[in-house]
């Protein structure tokens, strides 16, 4: 090789040294790393339902529904009774103002009286046990006493009742056709239980009054009375 063929190629080298050294270094790209699948948005939770002890009763409101068992143990539920009227009566055998409300006052043959128009009559027994009138002995010779031939129902635990706000015994709860209570208190005015004293003009027996307007598709005159008689003897 002459010498200068070696400068030339001497030369050359320099270049592609300067050229590689100029050029930022390859880097391969790493490879993706897998996508974690996206997580499922979780499944939306369908609310529990509502105890009826949870529900308040409010006249021109939905009633609170309720299961209970009458004397013989069988199953009543309020829900079977749509497109009926519905009496509610909170009831203790040992009460004296039930008593007389059921041998001269105003719940003397009411109950059957409207039976026999269709409408559906429960008595309900919120009494704890160890508290007045709590038996299911007291309540059948009860029943037979006052000729009773609707179900006395057993709220052992007084759920139904503080869902109703039932402070005395008896206190009355007429419920519509669609299911709205429309009344809610004493059976009459007159709170001796006996139909001697109104408080005012003659007696008015406010269950019936209420089940007629029902009927006749009008507004109850009275919705509310304040209720008379013993309390609820509730367990808590």
């Amino acid at each position: 090789m002459t010498l200068r063929s070696l400068s030339v190629a001497l030369a050359l080298s320099c270049v592609r040294i300067a050229t590689a050294l100029a050029e930022p270094p390859r880097v391969d790209p790493a490879p993706a790393a897998d996508k974690a699948p996206a997580k499922a948005a979780p499944a939306s939770k369908t609310a529990a339902p509502v105890p009826a002890s949870a529900i308040k009763a409010v006249v021109g409101k939905p009633a609170p529904a309720f299961t209970l068992t009458d004397l013989a143990g069988k199953t009543v539920e309020l829900a079977s009774f749509k497109g009926k009227i519905v009496v509610l009566e909170w009831f203790n055998p040992g009460c004296p103002y039930v008593k007389k409300s059921h041998t001269v006052g105003s719940l003397v043959d009411t109950a059957k009286k409207h039976a026999a128009k269709g409408v559906v009559w429960l008595a309900i027994n919120s009494n704890a046990a160890g508290k007045q009138g709590h038996e299911a002995s007291e309540n059948a010779e009860a029943a037979k006493t006052f000729a009773m031939a609707h179900p006395i129902l057993r709220d052992l635990h007084g759920a139904v009742g503080k869902a109703y706000g039932a402070t005395n015994t008896p206190h009355m709860f007429v419920i519509d056709k669609k299911g709205m209570l429309v009344y809610a208190g004493a059976i009459d005015n007159s709170p001796d239980a006996e139909r001697k004293s109104p408080t005012s003009g003659d007696v008015v027996n406010y269950v019936d009054a209420a089940v007629e307007a029902v009927v006749a598709g009008t507004p109850v005159k009275t919705p509310t009375s304040k209720a008379y008689g013993c309390s609820v003897k509730y367990g808590s």
